[in-house]
């Protein structure tokens, strides 16, 4: 019989569980985070006498932060677990948490503070006496990048443990999918390759109302759609995947009644080409009707403020790495030849706008005026620290400077001068959906070895499907891989 007494219970409560312990476990390290953040500010203003354990138990911030954090958390779904969400989804959730709290407490400690202002050599501190709390912007600052970190990582041993359990066939969930035919395999396949899930497809039922298929993909057929109740009377599974052709799309809100009756989660598989389907698409609701958002700006609400505020603190730790870097590349380009160290030129990011974009200058003479055309391997106008530069791609640390005025942002599709737009948008269909977010430092396609001379149709299709897959999650991947693959390649000239 099918699952909705004792068993299904067991299921629930273990879910239950698993949420608890998943709170637990992030207020454990949220905590931690509170005091490491608390210790570091300490060695780094050289103030260690005052780490003793009296004043750790009395220090309150994490008596602040640990609430304000697990309620972002919250609100952003961290505590509704998906089997089908990506780690790198579930850590961009994790990071627009960390910014909503973060600006939360901020904000907090400014309205609610006594003394605001006392000076601390290189450290302001917000005091506030009637509680006991300090905290500088030194610590902040450390707990924002201690808190994105930690947490984090704490999900993602998580997932890895969840992850060798069910590759020894332990906390699996079974699947049927309704729909023998092209959607309804995919949705298998689709399962079937992403394992991690712990989704195992049971049995499938046919989209017609009989059937006389016995097997698809070497999984049972149990009947027609007019035989789903029955199968799942006899054979419990966790979730109906809805997976019709778009010819019984109106068979749906039938079935969707039907599923009533039993306690399976229920999903619809939509029989639209997913190459159309942006992974952050959003449903929306107007007066009882649905609407599927597939194509706007993905920069709206939370998802920019999120990217700007990685943005401004990756450019400026940046900027304080790379500092003793950028002062010798410029005086190398300063002895390599006359002419400017900073080479400025149009070129157009976010919607279409025009900025002048900075690089160290790498040819020996060159007009910002000049025909646009490519850099050819040996080309004879580049120098020769200006080919080194190019090939390890230090010419262009000068646009983190980009980066803090908002031209630019460190992920998203390279920009490019105004004439070539014109006339990319005529040869290539879906150019200009690049221009729903801005011009990037590194992208999609330069961290699958899409530079130089490469193919432009590829490069294209790189930061299409960058733009129409957008998130936070998406853009912290890419910059682990840009720092994990090198800044040289060889197709930079």
């Amino acid at each position: 019989m099918f699952r909705s007494g004792g068993g299904r219970r067991l299921v629930k409560q273990r879910h239950q569980l698993f949420v608890s312990v998943l709170v637990l476990a992030d207020a454990a390290v949220v905590t931690l985070a509170c005091y490491l953040a608390w210790i570091l500010r300490l060695y780094i203003s050289s103030d260690m006498q005052a780490l003793t354990t009296s004043r750790a138990i009395r220090e309150p911030l994490a008596f602040l932060v640990v609430p304000a954090v697990l309620y972002a958390m919250w609100g952003f779904r961290l505590y509704t677990p998906r089997r089908d969400r990506s780690i790198w989804s579930e850590i961009g959730q994790i990071f627009r948490a960390v910014v909503g709290a973060t600006a939360a407490i901020v904000v907090l400690l400014w309205v609610i503070g006594s003394n605001l202002i006392n000076q601390n050599p290189g450290v302001t501190i917000i005091n506030l006496g009637s509680i006991g709390l300090d905290a500088s912007r030194l610590q902040l600052g450390l707990l924002f990048i201690l808190l994105v970190t930690l947490v984090s990582a704490e999900r993602t041993s998580l997932r890895s443990f969840l992850r060798s359990l069910r590759r020894r066939g332990r906390n699996l969930r079974h699947a049927c999918i309704v729909g023998v035919g092209r959607l309804g395999q995919i949705t298998c396949h689709t399962l079937d390759r992403n394992s991690w899930t712990g989704i195992s497809v049971a049995y499938f039922v046919g989209h017609r109302e009989k059937t006389s298929r016995t097997e698809c993909l070497k999984r049972p057929v149990l009947g027609g759609i007019n035989d789903l109740e029955k199968a799942l009377e006899e054979r419990e599974v966790d979730a109906v995947y809805l997976a019709l052709p778009s010819s019984r799309a109106g068979e749906i809100p039938r079935l969707i009644k039907q599923l009533e009756r039993f306690a399976v989660d229920v999903r619809i598989v939509p029989d639209i080409n997913p190459r159309h389907m942006p992974q952050n698409m959003l449903v929306s609701e107007l007066d009882g009707m649905p609407i599927l958002s597939v194509r706007e700006s993905p920069l709206y609400g939370v998802g920019g403020v999120s990217k700007r505020v990685l943005d401004i603190a990756g450019a400026l730790a940046a900027l304080i790495v790379f500092a003793p870097a950028l002062a010798l590349i410029a005086l190398l380009v300063r002895l390599s030849g006359p002419g400017p160290v900073i080479f400025r030129q149009r070129r157009v990011s976010l919607g279409g706008e025009t900025f002048n974009i900075y690089k160290f200058r790498t040819m020996a003479h060159i007009d910002d005026e000049e025909p646009a055309r490519w850099t050819r391997r040996n080309d004879p106008r580049v120098t020769r620290i200006g080919r080194w530069l190019r090939q390890t791609s230090l010419d262009e640390l000068p646009q983190l400077l980009n980066v803090l005025r908002g031209d630019m942002s460190l992920v998203g599709p390279r920009p490019e001068r105004p004439e070539l737009i014109e006339q990319f948008r005529e040869d290539w269909r879906g150019y200009m959906l690049r221009q729903h977010v801005k011009a990037g430092m590194t992208g999609w396609a330069q961290v699958n070895g899409l530079r130089g001379d490469t193919s432009l149709k590829k490069r294209i299709q790189y930061d299409l499907f960058y733009v129409r897959h957008w998130s936070i999650g998406f853009d912290i991947r890419i910059l682990f891989l840009t720092l994990s693959r090198g800044f040289v390649h060889r197709n930079a000239h």
